[in-house]
């Protein structure tokens, strides 16, 4: 049992490459990295969640192989040779493709809107606290401390 979001048959399954277990660790090194999150957290995950850091780490563990000098490479951005130039973005050159798009559909890495509750915007248990007639059913307590 390899500690990993996946397996090798799942990954088989679903890439249609074969891996060993030592490849599925090395990707599951990656993509703790990458999404910070660890293994050893999996009962505080998602299950929505665990199913992409699966795939991630599938889609990672067959992209890896042929990559060579995957864990001796530059982190640079863009690079001109012989005329000819390439702009990456920061982890092409350590993410396969398919395990990026797996990692953006996690839940964490989506935008949230929070809504902050207001009494004057979403009412309140008392009504309207500005009205007059609210004033003994509101909480009061003495402006600088004093009674």
């Amino acid at each position: 049992m390899v500690n990993a979001w996946t397996d090798t048959a799942t990954t088989l399954a679903i890439t249609g490459v074969e891996v060993t277990d030592q490849q599925l660790l090395q990707a599951q090194a990656d993509i703790e990295i990458l999404t910070g999150r660890m293994w050893s957290d999996t009962a505080r995950i998602r299950t929505r969640d665990l199913y992409w850091l699966g795939r991630a780490v599938a889609f990672q563990a067959v992209w890896a192989q042929g990559q060579p000098g995957l864990e001796t490479r530059m982190d640079l951005t863009s690079s001109t040779q012989d005329g000819v130039s390439a702009n990456l973005t920061g982890d092409a050159v350590v993410l396969a493709p398919r395990a990026a798009r797996a990692i953006n559909r996690l839940s964490w890495r989506r935008s949230r809107t929070v809504h902050v509750r207001s009494p004057f915007i979403d009412g309140s248990s008392y009504g309207n606290p500005l009205r007059e007639a609210n004033d003994d059913a509101l909480p009061w307590t003495p402006m600088g401390g004093r009674r």
